[in-house]
């Protein structure tokens, strides 16, 4: 599989013509990871990208959804053997979530410990407000032999970007993250060898449109731009990036 371009964190069944977007991705070339917020809805999408070269899709239980769906984690258990891919997983600390915090930890800690078990597992991560107690349960649960994390869209502080890089994690990078003064500087602190390149769409816009696997392209010039590294040089990096993380086995 020789991808152009990569957008690993996406939620395509949130998108009205998810079989377009899959055919759209093949045409394009961009590795895509159509990640899910509950177990339920992962059967569907990984019927659909079953014959994809470029869309994978990951077996997610969203930390915002915890406080509905913790039942569903049994569900959940039971399609991981199924899964290479995991998101959308992690914790949410933001005000509207916090009362669910404990729960969140709960689920994420036996999210945690089931993809250790199994070994091999590739996690999309959430870590909004909550980057130290991601990585405490990473460190505690995950060993590196076990799995690997990709952080997507990183927010956390300079020491805690470097402790994710000595657990083996890798930075999934946004547009939305790129736009500001502040998060290019965080960003441009992101280990070469560690970043990918993500949209989150439809959750983030272009024009007044949500983005598309697609837009990813326009990504990677803007972290190009910001970590000081030519265009074509930084899709390269990209795409060796992705290479190391997929070969984990």
């Amino acid at each position: 599989m020789a991808a152009d371009f990569v957008d690993f964190h996406c939620h395509l069944d949130l998108y009205p013509d998810l079989a377009e977007l899959i055919a759209e991705c093949e045409r394009a070339g961009v590795f895509t990871l159509a990640v899910t917020t509950t177990p339920r809805a992962w059967p569907r999408n990984q019927e659909l990208v079953a014959e994809s070269q470029f869309v994978k899709s990951a077996l997610g239980l969203h930390p915002q959804l915890v406080p509905a769906r913790a039942a569903e984690l049994s569900i959940w258990e039971g399609l991981l053997p199924a899964a290479r891919y995991v998101g959308e997983v992690g914790l949410d600390a933001g005000p509207r979530f916090a009362e669910s915090f404990d729960l969140q930890k709960r689920v994420f800690e036996r999210v945690l410990c089931c993809c250790a078990e199994q070994g091999g597992k590739v996690l999309s991560v959430h870590s909004v407000r909550a980057v130290s107690a991601v990585l405490d349960l990473v460190e505690r649960h995950l060993p590196q032999d076990r799995g690997r994390v990709v952080l997507h869209w990183f927010t956390g502080s300079a020491a805690e970007a470097r402790r994710a890089t000595d657990l083996g994690c890798y930075f999934s990078v946004n547009a939305r993250m790129l736009a500001g003064e502040r998060g290019r500087a965080l960003v441009a602190l992101l280990p070469a060898s560690r970043l990918l390149t993500e949209t989150d769409g439809p959750f983030i816009e272009k024009a007044g449109r949500p983005l598309r696997p697609t837009d990813v392209a326009d990504t990677v010039k803007d972290l190009a731009a910001a970590v000081g590294r030519d265009a074509k040089a930084t899709g390269e990096l990209i795409r060796l990036n992705l290479g190391e993380l997929l070969a984990f086995q």
